[in-house]
């Protein structure tokens, strides 16, 4: 297996075959240009998606391997983490497929375990059909959190637009029961952290949204905001993390305020990602911040509806891989910082004379 240093390993696992994530993974791969600057290592079979391949009529060349030491650099590699066949139906739930999407990720997550990628992209699945003995998971993010090492932060990112969430997939009358001061310092210190070392925001600001509306009124509606999220943002504060709110989060968007922060923080899934989607669907990346591995997705689901048809848009997929290369590159420059602080004053130095 040749590896040039400039060339990233993109692992992707597979997702739901009856979904749209096939179509998207190969429509981004259609552009040779990819494969410049990286290698893409598809976990799945090398037979099932060449037939995906002719059914949508899309162009390009396959590279099957049977182990990971195989792959060759410039070409998409197929993996294949089986080799019997599978039964495909379009835009149909099926578990027995969902297993398959399960047999992708989870080998990949491996790969990226031990090395043998340098990140992992991973395309829709849906939660429902991919339950069973073996995994009991309500996604991806739980298990990554289980499998790899740090704090797993839901974050969703298009551009300078980076919403984070303090609880993920809760149901929304669990959340309050959710909210504690240990669980917000966690999650605040992982996102600081994360916006230093992945997206090289040296002085991170970030915002909070309240929980309840107006952010609880001072405790007319609901005391979540006045007794655990002020309190907990005074003390994160104190300690030198820049952290503001919270603030009543139906005008947040609205009024642009988000514009003036580097990561919003959202009390639960869909304050958050409401907003988000609504100004940025088709461009944004699910980022699991926090682990001591890279993992990005696009920001749809499985899409049956349009599943099979090649209408599926392409563009948050190749988002996500993106966004992985470039969180991949910030982190080893971190890390050579990290380890050598005078490279930063070398580079002020260099900034000042240039």
């Amino acid at each position: 297996m040749a590896k040039k240093a400039e060339n990233v390993i993109v692992g992707i696992s597979i997702g739901d075959l009856n979904g749209v994530g096939a179509e998207v993974l190969l429509k981004t791969f259609e552009d040779t240009r990819m494969l410049e600057f990286c290698t893409p290592v598809i976990f799945a079979n090398v037979k099932i998606l060449s037939f995906i391949k002719k059914a949508l009529g899309l162009e390009c060349n396959l590279h099957g391997i049977d182990k990971i030491d195989q792959m060759v650099v410039g070409k998409i590699n197929v993996l294949n983490v089986w080799k019997e066949g599978v039964n495909l139906e379009f835009g149909k739930n099926d578990d027995v497929v969902g297993s398959y999407a399960i047999k992708s990720f989870t080998a990949a997550v491996e790969a990226l375990k031990h090395k043998q990628i340098d990140v992992l992209v991973t395309a829709p699945i849906n939660k429902y059909n991919i339950q069973s003995e073996e995994f009991k998971f309500p996604g991806h993010t739980d298990y990554l959190d289980k499998e790899l090492d740090g704090d797993a932060l839901m974050l969703m990112v298009n551009d300078g637009l980076r919403v984070g969430l303090l609880t993920d997939h809760v149901p929304v009358n669990e959340v309050s029961a959710h909210l504690t001061e240990e669980l917000i310092f966690k999650k605040l210190h992982t996102i600081n952290k994360t916006l230093k070392q992945d997206f090289r925001v040296n002085k991170p600001k970030i915002a909070v949204l309240g929980f309840n509306p107006h952010s609880g009124d001072n405790g007319v509606i609901g005391r979540e905001d006045e007794d655990v999220i002020k309190p907990a943002l005074k003390k994160l504060f104190e300690e030198g993390v820049l952290v503001f709110g919270p603030f009543s989060a139906d005008s947040f968007f609205g009024t642009g305020q988000y514009e003036k922060y580097d990561a919003v923080i959202a009390a639960y899934h869909d304050q958050g990602l409401i907003p988000f989607k609504t100004l940025s669907f088709g461009h944004g990346v699910n980022y699991t911040a926090g682990l001591s591995g890279v993992r990005t997705s696009p920001d749809h689901g499985t899409a049956y509806e349009i599943a099979g048809k090649g209408e599926a848009d392409h563009n948050s997929f190749k988002e996500a891989v993106y966004l992985a290369l470039d969180i991949y590159h910030n982190r080893e420059e971190y890390r050579e910082i990290s380890r050598n602080p005078l490279k930063v004053r070398e580079k002020q130095e260099e900034k000042k004379y240039s």
